[in-house]
This record gives C-alpha cells, sequence and structure tokens, in this order.
C-alpha cells in the first residue's frame, strides 16, 4: 500500500506477527492522554481517601488529648499519686506500731555449755514490740495537715500546667491554621503570576515587549513556588509541634475542622479580682503559705514534751536456755514508758521558729506582688485582644483596596496603558495584605486564649 506524503494524517507501519497494522499516530497520542489523566485521577482519588481516612481533630478535641496525654500532664498526676501516699504515710503516724524480731545464736566451746551449761550452746529469740505515741506536741496532727496541705499543692500545681499546656494546644493549633491558609493563599499567588507570565510571553514572542519584563516575572515566578515548598514544610513541623502537645508524638495524619473564619469582637475589660482568684498561681502561693505555717507550727512542736509507751514480748528456746529453772524454754515481756523533755539547746529551737516566720513573711510579699503582676498581665492580654479586633479591622480594609488596586491593574494593562512589573507590583501588594489578614485573625485567636488564661477561665 502506498501512503501518500502530502497526507495530513501520517501512519505508521507495524509488524505484527505475518500481517501488517497501520496505525494513526495522532490516535496514539489521544489514547495516551487518556491513559495520563485515568492516572492522575486516580492519584487524586486516592489522595482524597487517603484525606477522608485521617481524623478530623477540632480545637476541643485536642484540648481533651492535650490533658490527657501530654507528658507534663502525666507528670503532674505522678506528683500527686506521691503526695497522698506521703499523707497515707503521716495517717499512719497515728497508730501503733508493731515489729517483731528473730535471732538465732549457736556458742562455741568454752562459751557454749560454761558454768554447768547455764549458758546454751544454740539458741533461737524472738521479740515483739508494739509501740503507741501518747503525745508529741501535736507533731503527728500537724503532720498530717501538712502532708494534706502537700496533695493540694501538687493538684494546684497540675491545674497551672494544665492552663500552661492549654495555652500552647491554643498557640500550635492556630499556627497548623495560619500555614494553611498561608499554602492557599501562595497557590493563589502562583497561579497569578503565571499567568502573568503566559502574558508577557506572548507578547514577548509577538516582539511587543523586552525580555527582562519577562525575566522579573519568572523570578518572582521562581520565589513564589520555592514559598510554597517552605510553606508545606513549615506545615509538617507545626503539625509535629501539635502532635507532641497533645501526647501524640510524631503523628501528622490528621487534619484540623477549623478556619480563620468567625466573628472577632472586642471584649470588656474583666474584674481583676475576680480573675487573681481563678490563678492557679495564686492558689498555689496561697496554699505554699498555709504549707509554711504547718512547718512553723512543727518546729514549735520541737519545744514540747513528747510521751510515748511501748510494750515487748520475748522468748527464747535452746537446751537450758532458761536460766531461772533450767528448762529449754523461756519467754517474757516488759513495759517502758518515756517522756522526754527539751530543756536547753542555747535558743535554736527559737531560732528555727523565727526563721520559719521570716520565710513565711516573704512568701507573703511574694503572694501580693504575683496579684499585682497578674493585674498587669490581665490588663496586657486585654489590650492585645481589642488591638487585635482593629488590626483585623484594618487589614481587611487594606486587601479590599488591594483588590480593588489589582483589578484596575489588569484593565490597564489588556489596555495597554501599563506595563506588566506594574501588575507584579499590584500583585504583591495583594498578597501582602491578603497574607496579613491571615496573620491578624489568627493572632486574635491566640491572643483571645492568652486573655482567657489571664483570666483564669482557659
Amino acid at each position: 500500500m502506498q501512503i501518500p506524503r502530502s497526507s495530513t494524517n501520517r501512519l505508521t507501519h507495524i509488524s505484527a506477527s505475518d500481517h501488517p497494522i497501520l496505525i494513526n499516530k495522532e490516535s496514539i497520542m489521544i489514547v495516551r492522554k487518556y491513559i495520563t489523566a485515568f492516572f492522575v485521577l486516580a492519584a487524586l482519588v486516592l489522595q482524597g481517601a487517603a484525606k477522608a481516612q485521617s481524623p478530623v481533630l477540632t480545637l476541643a478535641e485536642c484540648r481533651r488529648l492535650a490533658l490527657e496525654q501530654n507528658k507534663k500532664m502525666k507528670a503532674a498526676q505522678y506528683r500527686i499519686d506521691a503526695s497522698r501516699a506521703a499523707l497515707q504515710a503521716a495517717n499512719a503516724n497515728a497508730y501503733p506500731s508493731i515489729d517483731a524480731s528473730l535471732l538465732g545464736i549457736y556458742l562455741g566451746k568454752p562459751i557454749g555449755g560454761a558454768f554447768n551449761g547455764m549458758i546454751p550452746d544454740a539458741v533461737a529469740s524472738g521479740t515483739v514490740t508494739a509501740s503507741q505515741p501518747i503525745y508529741a506536741g501535736g507533731k503527728i496532727r500537724t503532720g498530717k495537715e501538712a502532708a494534706g496541705k502537700g496533695v493540694e499543692i501538687r493538684e494546684e500545681q497540675k491545674q497551672l500546667t494544665a492552663s500552661e499546656v492549654l495555652l500552647n494546644v491554643e498557640k500550635a493549633y492556630w499556627q497548623i491554621v495560619q500555614v494553611n491558609e498561608k499554602i492557599i493563599l501562595a497557590n493563589k499567588y502562583r497561579d497569578m503570576l503565571q499567568a502573568l507570565q503566559q502574558d508577557l510571553q506572548n507578547s514577548f514572542d509577538a516582539g511587543m515587549i523586552y525580555k527582562n519584563d519577562l525575566l522579573r516575572v519568572e523570578v518572582s515566578l521562581n520565589e513564589a513556588k520555592l514559598n510554597i515548598i517552605k510553606a508545606q514544610d513549615g506545615l509538617v513541623m507545626a503539625r509535629l509541634n501539635l502532635a507532641q502537645i497533645i501526647g501524640n508524638a510524631n503523628n501528622t495524619t490528621f487534619e484540623l475542622a477549623d478556619s480563620v473564619t468567625g466573628s472577632f469582637s472586642e471584649v470588656q475589660a474583666g474584674n481583676l479580682a475576680e480573675a487573681a482568684e481563678k490563678r492557679p498561681e495564686i492558689r498555689l502561693l496561697q496554699k505554699s503559705v498555709e504549707a509554711e505555717e504547718l512547718q512553723r507550727k512543727l518546729l514549735k512542736a520541737d519545744r514540747l514534751p513528747t510521751i510515748g509507751l511501748s510494750a515487748s514480748g520475748l522468748a527464747a528456746a535452746g537446751k537450758g536456755a532458761n536460766f531461772t529453772n533450767g528448762k529449754d524454754f523461756l519467754g517474757s515481756w516488759y513495759g517502758l514508758a518515756s517522756i522526754s523533755v527539751p530543756i536547753f539547746d542555747w535558743g535554736k529551737r527559737n531560732a528555727k521558729v523565727r526563721e520559719q516566720s521570716l520565710k513565711i513573711a516573704a512568701q507573703q510579699q511574694q503572694l501580693d506582688e504575683t496579684k499585682e503582676m497578674i493585674g498587669l498581665e490581665v490588663q496586657q492580654a486585654y489590650l492585645l485582644l481589642n488591638q487585635s479586633v482593629k488590626n483585623i479591622e484594618l487589614s481587611q480594609l487594606s486587601l479590599q483596596q488591594a483588590d480593588e488596586n489589582l483589578r484596575l491593574a489588569n484593565d490597564r494593562f489588556k489596555a495597554g496603558t501599563i506595563t506588566g512589573k506594574d501588575v507584579q507590583e499590584a500583585q504583591a501588594i495583594w498578597q501582602q495584605a491578603y497574607s496579613g489578614v491571615i496573620d491578624a485573625k489568627v493572632a486574635y485567636k491566640v491572643n483571645e486564649a492568652g486573655y482567657k488564661k489571664a483570666m483564669g477561665s482557659l
């Protein structure tokens, strides 16, 4: 078969078995396009399925996971459990204690059997002693109160840790939202530059502009692509940060339910006195002062007498162990009563009490100063939050103006009254304004969490 060279449809001759097959090249290209489109579509479907399987975390869910699984929270709970064990030990001091011991002795010659067998060769003896404190100057009761106060202090420390962890959750959560929004913005900006680059390429091919006008946009386009890569890497790190805080380290297979939308309204100034009472730092310092007061009571108790009783029973078994009658068993008991009265120690105990009193005074000053600092913190958090509202309003106004400026620039560029450089500058202004809105909204969310923490309601 003779194929004319002038034919618009070129044919390729392929030999398969013994029969020649004629295939149109344009048909091959169409088939390849369909195959490529199929694989791209399949990849997108698989990617969408993977995202669908990834858990979607809300802010409330992240807060719950952090309170349950964060390493700092678990350590705080272990400290509470240790304090409760110490309280249990302090409570046991009020009850009698019983001790037992067992002793075995073998005596060699000439001691064993000496004095006509009065000293036995082998003896086994045991004792059981019961002791009961009667009066210890209030040490036992005060020690129980101090141990109980230790549990309360550890619980307040856990509350303080929880407030810090929750604030870190808020920061990490909204950082991911911020990076996600920045990636969306970066892709939009890249698409704008690509469209402008194509227009300038056409103008350059037609000889209407110089090449430096095209190169300027291409440099910006390369930078925009690099910024997308950096933003994606930043998203990975932000996810790892949140995963660590919520106790699921190294796991980034999750999505977030929120975006920087919603209402961003001003707040009214809170009551500083109520804020101070709600703050775990204040309650912690107050309980620390109370614990120091109990420590002073314990030191005062060292100047008071102590009274105790004990009773012991003993038994011994061995050949001739009973020296009174020569029998092989001896049993007896005895009781003790003790009174200890401090008389003179060159003022050492009084000095310790005075030292403790001064420590309490110093801690009280720290408590008062902390209340003042919390007042400043609340005021600062209140101002930052309301500043964020103003910042959002101005940023949104700037974005509206940037939108209008970009629209006018595109219209004038199409009309040929401005160059691509002017459009590129308008796009950069729009990108900065858009980024400013994202930053302002995320800052509001973070400052809102900071204000709640300052008010003791996070």
